[in-house]
């Protein structure tokens, strides 16, 4: 008789969180749809039972139910029910993946890319040349590196301007911005930044971690404005810069100001890193709960086990609650400290998803840190907001065809 597989997604029940997304993935990679019981133990995955899904599971450790069909209805209805704060919603396709990285990375510099390789879910990696070259095109989902957008080299000159990798990361990314046709690096990075907003308002979903969520934001502000200083792009900055930025253009962030000392590790007033007065063993954030009837998206992007999530550092941590728009959505946040970690909205006709800090497993991650072994970590709550966000796009309906 035909039944179901649930995989369950609560803190007691599920032994590996993070392959379960892949596990998911997976299966709409086979044209199989599956439903995502979104506020239903931890947001479970109801799938129907295939012997190679169930062997699948098994062969990457993920802890499943066989369960009747009876029983899969009885959870549907319980769902269904208008007392429940619970939705069923389906997954159809297989969101094809983009991460924006520079090609020498290796996969343990970012936690997204971290993440996707320990849930087994594949990725293509691009860089400014294909973005330029309109490869957006081919996928649905796009993940920032911690990336400056600034064209300042990630204001790491005040620590590292006489250290071999950073002056050679300068030469490549002078040299890369030669070849795509700009003088300067600024210039490419805005270009960079222009194609991939058109890549969301078009319809594309955004996610971005550290420095490139407010690094992207900064150079859309400061289209057409130098901001640099001669150690970066060879001539001094424009006089009175701060007053030609026009936050009209941003994403996520408005009323800011810019750090004008060229050797702090800082872009602006948006990150909480030097203004946070919270102790290690006390920094936490809180993900927001919404009506998952009401508000699916979201209740999706906010799916765990639990509510409270360890907070981990970054050279962006966290957003300072009077620098963002209106119409963001504070998806988690540090109220004590009034800061905001994870965040969302709309542009166009696509999303994006603004999270801050560098490695949800790594307080304090620093240059030449050992990286983050996540079969240690393999129920991260924190490594969970990241693969929310990768599943989601599959949960989007198509247009109606007339």
């Amino acid at each position: 008789m035909a039944s179901y597989i649930l995989v369950p997604m609560d803190a007691d029940a599920q032994k590996n969180h993070l392959k379960a997304y892949g596990i998911a993935y997976w299966t709409l990679e086979r044209e199989v749809k599956i439903q995502w019981l979104l506020n239903y133990r931890g947001g479970s995955f109801l799938i129907p039972f295939h012997e190679e899904i169930k062997k699948e599971c098994s062969i990457r450790g993920v802890s499943f139910e066989v369960i009747s069909i009876t029983k899969a209805q009885s959870i549907l209805d319980d769902i269904s029910s208008p007392s429940q704060n619970m939705e069923a919603v389906v997954l159809e396709k297989a969101p094809k993946i983009a991460v924006y990285s520079p090609k020498g990375n290796l996969p343990w510099d970012d936690a997204v890319t971290m993440v996707l390789t320990f849930a087994e879910i594949p990725y293509e990696t691009i860089y400014d040349e294909e973005v330029l070259n309109d490869a957006l095109i081919k996928f649905d989902w796009l993940h920032l590196h911690h990336e400056d957008f600034t064209g300042q080299y990630g204001k790491f000159y005040g620590a590292y301007k006489a250290v071999p990798w950073y002056i050679k990361e300068k030469q490549d990314a002078e040299a890369l911005a030669l070849k795509l046709g700009y003088s300067k690096v600024s210039e490419a990075k805005l270009a960079v930044a222009l194609k991939i907003r058109d890549f969301v308002v078009g319809g594309g979903f955004m996610f971005a971690m550290c420095s490139a969520t407010d690094s992207f934001d900064i150079a859309l502000a400061a289209e057409g404005v130098d901001i640099c200083e001669a150690m970066f792009d060879g001539d001094p900055s424009e006089a009175g810069y701060q007053s030609k930025i026009d936050y009209n253009k941003t994403f996520a962030f408005i009323n800011f100001t810019l750090e004008r000392n060229p050797s702090r590790y800082e872009f602006s007033s948006i990150d909480m890193t030097d203004k946070r007065r919270i102790p290690k063993e006390t920094d936490y954030f809180t993900l927001m709960e919404y009506s998952a009837k009401w508000d699916p998206i979201p209740t999706m992007l906010t799916q765990n086990h639990t509510a409270l999530i360890k907070g981990f550092m970054g050279q962006t941590t966290s957003y300072d609650s009077q620098t963002l728009r209106p119409t963001v959505l504070v998806m988690g946040e540090n109220r004590v400290n009034g800061e905001a970690r994870y965040i969302h909205g709309v542009k166009g006709q696509g999303f994006f998803t603004f999270y801050g800090g560098h490695d949800p497993e790594d307080y304090q991650h620093r240059v030449g840190d050992p990286k983050t072994e996540l079969e240690l970590h393999p129920s991260s709550p924190g490594y969970r907001l990241i693969l929310n966000n990768v599943l989601f796009p599959a949960a989007r309906k198509k247009k109606q065809k007339t």
